[in-house]
C-alpha cells in the first residue's frame, strides 16, 4: 500500500486539495495521512463554506464521505507519525501551498506539522510536491521556489492545461490533480491524455 501525506494550507483554491482527497479515497492501495493548517481551514470556510473543526476533525465534513485509509493529524501534533523520518511514506503533497508555507519549507522552519513533514521528506529524499496558487509572483516567491526546486522538490503550480479540451471547471481541477498524482505513479484516469 502506498502511503502519502497530504497537507492543505491557507492559499486560495483549497478545492484542489479536496478533489485530490476525493480521488485518493477511491484508491484502495493508498493510505493518506492528512493535516490541515488553521489558515487552510479558514480559507476553506471563506471560499467554499466548508466548516472544519480541526480539534475534532471528520473527513465527511471535507469530502462528504469517511474512509478508514485516511488518517488525520492535527497541525500542532509534532509527535505525529509523519513528523518522523522513520515513518516511511512515498512522499508528500501540499495542495494548495501558501507562499508562507513555501518560504518556511525553503528555510527549514517547522512551525506546524505540515512544514515539519515537508522538512522530513526533503531530508529523507522523498518526493515532495508543492502546489502553489498565487499570482502575481514576487521575486521572493520565485527565489524560494527555485531554491526548493534545486533541492529536488517538485513545484507544481495550479495551472490547468487546455489541450485536453476541458468542458467544465471540474475538468480543469482534474487536470491539476492528474499532474500531482503522476508524480507518484498513480493514474486516476481523470483526463484524456495527449494523443490518447
Amino acid at each position: 500500500m502506498k502511503r502519502l501525506i497530504v497537507g492543505i494550507t491557507g492559499a486560495s483554491a483549497g478545492i484542489y486539495g479536496i478533489r485530490l482527497l476525493e480521488v485518493l479515497t477511491k484508491h484502495e492501495d493508498v493510505e493518506v495521512h492528512l493535516t490541515i493548517s488553521s489558515s487552510g481551514a479558514r480559507a476553506l470556510s471563506e471560499e467554499l463554506q466548508i466548516e472544519i473543526d480541526l480539534d475534532n476533525f471528520k473527513l465527511e465534513s471535507l469530502i462528504g464521505v469517511s474512509s478508514p485509509r485516511v488518517v488525520y493529524h492535527h497541525e500542532s501534533d509534532i509527535g505525529a507519525s509523519i513528523a518522523s523520518g522513520s515513518f516511511r511514506t512515498e512522499g508528500m503533497i501540499v495542495v494548495p501551498c501558501s507562499m508562507g508555507s513555501i518560504a518556511s519549507i525553503a528555510a527549514g522552519i517547522s512551525r506546524n506539522l505540515i512544514q515539519r513533514a515537508a522538512d522530513v521528506c526533503i531530508k529523507e529524499n522523498r518526493r515532495l510536491v508543492l502546489v502553489p496558487r498565487e499570482t502575481p509572483l514576487s521575486s521572493i516567491h520565485l527565489e524560494n521556489m527555485l531554491k526548493l526546486s534545486r533541492m529536488g522538490v517538485c513545484v507544481l503550480p495550479a495551472m490547468p492545461g487546455l489541450y485536453h479540451f476541458p468542458k467544465t471547471v471540474d475538468d480543469m481541477f482534474n487536470f491539476v490533480v492528474t499532474k500531482i498524482l503522476d508524480q507518484f505513479g498513480i493514474d486516476a484516469k481523470l483526463i484524456q491524455r495527449w494523443k490518447e
